[in-house]
């Protein structure tokens, strides 16, 4: 059987959402219609607003949900009260009148324990499984958040497909026409993952160079400065030697005056001759 296509996923999605939608509005429907409706059988005041049925959301759902426990807890003792001063009433003045011995009252308080305990286990498993309910409303609101985000996407995927296998195709077609002279990018995919992790490498053991390197340029730095502390001595030496060869020579010429031209003038011919005689010695030899 053949994967169903994007498109076919997200038109059984939108049917699925049309079909099935729920929100807390539409939950809260049946619960606002009976409330309506007692108001309109007891014709009784009451905290609510007509106007929080109208606009319902989850925190106006709260509040009624409190409202009514506390009329609900109000009403039960009311009931309670009244039914007891009944009883009471009807055994005074019954003919004959009830008589109500104290192992009566034991027993009575025995069952009344009883039904207190037995009550108090079904009240903690009603309140367990209303933390379960809640929790399981909270995962599924969660959920159905997370699928409309998906659904969203996947809205917006056959567009960006077709985009890209529009991209793909270009690509295709301008290295078919100009092939690249990089062997390196007319690669298969799992040989251009080869050559991306040895690249990875290769940067990773760059980058371990380069680290080596920096934690070396105090230490050089220092060892600059040294040098540099070190060679300053030498060139104010230098400079003073450079200078006093200079002054020697200024006063040097200064006292020959023209003779030094002479004298080098007369060193040029002596060598000269001296070179001749050696030639022409050579020859005769």
């Amino acid at each position: 059987m053949a994967a169903p296509t994007p498109e076919q996923i997200l038109e059984e999605i939108q049917t699925l959402a049309a079909n099935q939608e729920i929100t807390i509005l539409k939950l809260s429907e049946p619960i606002s219609s009976e409330i309506a409706q007692l108001q309109e059988q007891s014709q009784r005041t009451s905290d609510i607003s007509n106007a929080s049925l109208d606009a319902t959301t989850p925190a106006s759902l709260e509040a009624d949900l409190t409202h009514y426990r506390e009329l609900f807890a109000k009403l039960r003792f009311s009931y309670v009260e009244q039914v007891t001063k009944e009883k009471f009433i009807r055994a005074i003045v019954g003919e004959p009148p009830l008589i109500v011995t104290s192992q009566e009252n034991v027993d009575l308080e025995k069952q009344n324990l009883a039904a207190k305990a037995t009550l108090k286990a079904l009240k903690t498993e009603v309140a367990d499984m209303v933390k379960e309910l809640e929790e399981t409303a909270k995962d599924l609101s969660r959920k159905y958040e997370r699928v409309k985000t998906e659904t969203i996407r996947l809205k917006e995927l056959p567009e960006k497909v077709a985009e890209l296998e529009s991209a793909v195709a270009k690509l295709k077609e301008a290295q078919a026409s100009s092939p690249s002279s990089n062997p390196e990018l007319n690669l298969p995919l799992a040989k251009t993952l080869e050559l991306v992790e040895a690249k990875k490498r290769q940067r990773d053991e760059l980058d371990r160079q380069l680290e080596q390197l920096q934690s070396q340029v105090p230490r050089k730095q220092k060892e600059l400065e040294r040098l540099r502390t070190e060679l300053q001595p030498l060139e104010t030496k230098r400079n003073n030697s450079v200078a006093a060869a200079k002054e020697a020579k200024r006063r040097k010429e200064a006292a020959l005056g023209g003779v030094q031209d002479d004298l080098e003038e007369r060193g040029r011919w002596y060598r000269a001759t001296e070179a001749a005689l050696k030639q022409m010695l050579e020859t005769e030899g």
